[in-house]
């Protein structure tokens, strides 16, 4: 084999790694991966309930994810949403109706997001089948208060991970809103659902 060939054989496996790096996610070196926050989303639906429930509304909203990371070493998820910044989307209801809706959801009744900026999970433990799908047990901080919740995910590749939970607002001191004595009510379950990519660099 010549000197040339062997030069051009090194360079091309340089740039192969070079290219195989670049693939790596953020803090691959300690097995720790940013989320990009840029990609990923995660959405509440709260939905209506009781005998008039026809004339109430499920909403929908947006929560903004502004920090996330997976230890894969670690087996360890961490999620910060900015309560302060969620978001009734709710694009059926008229701008008015919609407004009340946010303000009751930031208010002291519910988020208090002007006292509880933040809403945070970390988990304890991470169960992967061979199928590409599992679940997170974990601890969720909401409106001060901390309980283990336990969510489902589907991991469809290295970088991306979906899912859902479900959360129980009155395990966190909030009382689901009713008006008309009852007739018209929020159920206390409500869903969250996620999609999740992790920074590639």
């Amino acid at each position: 084999m010549s000197t040339r060939t062997v030069r051009l054989l090194v360079a091309s496996a340089a740039l192969m790694f070079a290219a195989t790096c670049a693939m790596v996610p953020a803090f691959a070196d300690s097995g720790r991966y940013a989320f990009d926050l840029h990609r990923s989303h995660m959405t509440v639906y709260v939905y209506k309930g009781g005998v008039f429930s026809f004339a109430a509304d499920n909403h929908e909203i947006e929560a903004p994810i502004v920090s996330g990371s997976f230890d894969e070493t670690k087996n360890v998820v961490e999620v910060t949403v900015d309560s302060t910044k969620m978001k009734v989307l709710d694009p059926k209801l008229a701008a008015d109706r919609r407004a009340s809706v946010q303000a009751n959801m930031s208010g002291s009744g519910v988020l208090d997001s002007e006292k509880y900026p933040t809403i945070v999970f970390h988990s304890s433990s991470v169960h992967l089948d061979g199928h590409g799908h599992g679940s997170i047990t974990g601890d969720l901080t909401l409106r001060g208060q901390t309980h283990a919740i336990v969510v489902d995910f589907t991991r469809a590749d290295a970088t991306h991970f979906s899912g859902s939970s479900m959360v129980r607002q009155s395990s966190f001191g909030i009382t689901p809103i009713r008006i008309m004595g009852g007739a018209v009510t929020v159920k206390d379950d409500i869903k969250v659902i996620f999609d999740i990519y992790l920074e590639v660099k």
